[in-house]
């Protein structure tokens, strides 16, 4: 049921999203107007994004389809080559080195979904011109994913604007971001470790993480 409602909300947010674009893109040239627009536009986004995150997050609340494991490393550098490219717009440098044999117990939808989540929600967190390097390993008890992000949390998002509205406006969306990604993480965390992996952020979300997958039993 609560599946069907966000799906509902998902084509009149979408509708407004292109009236804002399209409004943006025609109005007359009239900064306080399309200042007015660009926000409802940033804010509708934002909308949408937690509308299509609580989808996701409903549906790994479901009982996954009868699937073969997973392997992590394929999908792990899936992910990455993915997210080159976003990365690369900020010069960042993401990088992943080495490999592993593991798997698990996830369609694999769900655990590019988690890893896409956890990394880009690393990338988010970084200043722009740095770098962030994965690295897979193997031992007895199973294989690790180690991240870091080599820069901390961006400074207090963009108080570069002298007006008080506008910097009231960002200072709301950069809560509003933080919240998503906060979010995002609470899913990824939730799709592993039902899985039976384990999932540790170091100090703070910006600076890295550790995911552990253990062997699978046969």
């Amino acid at each position: 049921m609560l599946g069907e409602l966000l799906h509902s909300l998902s084509q009149p947010l979408t509708s407004l999203r292109c009236s804002l674009e399209l409004s943006l893109a025609n109005d007359e040239k009239t900064e306080p107007r399309q200042e007015t627009v660009s926000i409802a536009l940033q804010q509708t986004e934002r909308v949408i994004g937690m509308v299509q995150l609580m989808r996701e997050y409903v549906e790994a609340e479901q009982p996954g389809p009868d699937a073969n494991p997973s392997a992590m490393a394929p999908v792990a550098r899936s992910v990455t080559e993915e997210l080159c490219s976003i990365a690369a717009v900020r010069d960042i440098r993401l990088r992943l080195a080495g490999t592993c044999t593991a798997t698990l117990p996830l369609p694999e939808s769900r655990l590019r979904l988690a890893l896409q989540y956890l990394i880009a929600s690393l990338l988010e967190a970084q200043r722009d011109g740095s770098k962030v390097m994965l690295l897979l390993g193997e031992g007895p008890a199973g294989a690790v994913l180690r991240a870091e992000g080599y820069s901390s949390l961006r400074p207090a998002d963009f108080q570069y604007q002298q007006d008080g509205a506008l910097r009231q406006a960002r200072s709301e969306g950069s809560s509003a971001t933080s919240a998503l990604r906060r979010a995002r993480l609470a899913v990824a965390r939730r799709l592993l470790e039902t899985a039976g992996a384990s999932l540790i952020f170091g100090n703070g979300a910006a600076h890295g993480f550790v995911l552990r997958v253990p062997r699978l039993s046969h």
